[in-house]
């Protein structure tokens, strides 16, 4: 069985989508329908834009959804019989399920981005990669801290990203070494997603996910927050507003769908993060 998977925030690269552009008349015309949309030009900066403009999360995050929604629709064969997405990926999952249209789901995508651009002003936090440690011992020990800090990331075996305030995730990095960590590494993000600091960003979203038609997928859709096949559209929205406060369960999504069938995995979007994720969750599965 052939899943479909979508990368999240950080894939991004100047340039990115020009080649899609350039050769494909389908492309071209829902990168300008998302200039419409948007209100400004974002194929300019995907395009031409500096690192630096591309790490703006107004952009960054409706860029690489755009991305990846235009390469899996360009495939030939395009039935997954499972998705999934990574974070941010999900709302392109859920495009490739059928669960949203791809233009009201780049609004949501849109409005996400200045959400949660908004919570990381109001309340300052940060994440850090942590190395060489069970998933089940990074929680408990971000459990004993006595600031906000939480496993946010289960990326594989070995690698889980913890997310909170500056000061919790300093004492979890100090405690997670003590403890046997390889390496507690912080991030170059702005803010700490996936965790309880992003409740005013869901606050806000709800109200566009309540008000965005979801339709019943064609296909199971493996959701951060369950990790596990979703088929009805209510679940499946409901899911979609926990997930920025929730941790993405990632690892735990791709072994369930090992389990389910799944001996295919084919990332659409820009670099290919996810596919090193995969073959270290499960070496033996073809990726593409």
């Amino acid at each position: 069985m052939k899943a479909f998977v979508f990368p999240g925030q950080g894939a991004q690269y100047s340039g990115m989508g020009k080649d899609l552009y350039d050769h494909y008349s389908d492309a071209r015309k829902m990168m300008q329908k998302a200039n419409e949309i948007l209100g400004f030009s974002i194929t300019n900066i995907m395009f031409d834009g500096s690192d630096e403009d591309l790490k703006q999360t107004r952009v960054t995050q409706p860029a690489i959804f755009l991305h990846s929604v235009i390469s899996a629709q360009l495939m030939t064969t395009y039935k997954p019989d499972m998705v999934a997405g990574h974070s941010l990926g999900e709302f392109s999952a859920l495009v490739a399920a059928g669960v949203l249209a791809w233009e009201e789901a780049l609004m949501l995508v849109s409005e996400r981005a200045l959400a949660m651009q908004e919570a990381c002003e109001m309340q300052p936090g940060t994440m850090a990669a942590v190395l060489g440690m069970a998933d089940e011992q990074v929680a408990e020990i971000c459990n004993t801290i006595n600031d906000v800090v939480v496993a946010a990331n289960y990326n594989c075996p070995g690698q889980v990203v913890i997310s909170g305030s500056l000061t919790g995730v300093d004492l979890a990095c100090k405690a997670l070494k003590e403890g046997g960590a390889k390496r507690a590494l912080k991030l170059p993000v702005g803010g700490a997603f996936h965790s309880p600091l992003m409740q005013p960003a869901a606050e806000r979203l709800e109200k566009a996910i309540l008000a965005t038609n979801f339709y019943a997928p064609q296909c199971p859709v493996y959701q951060n927050v369950s990790a596990k096949a979703e088929t009805d559209k209510d679940i499946i929205q409901r899911q979609l507003l926990q997930q920025l406060t929730c941790p993405v369960c990632w690892t735990q999504s791709v072994q369930q769908m090992v389990a389910d069938g799944a001996g295919e995995f084919y990332e659409f979007g820009p670099g290919d993060v996810l596919k090193g994720l995969i073959k270290k969750i499960n070496p033996e599965v073809i990726v593409g």
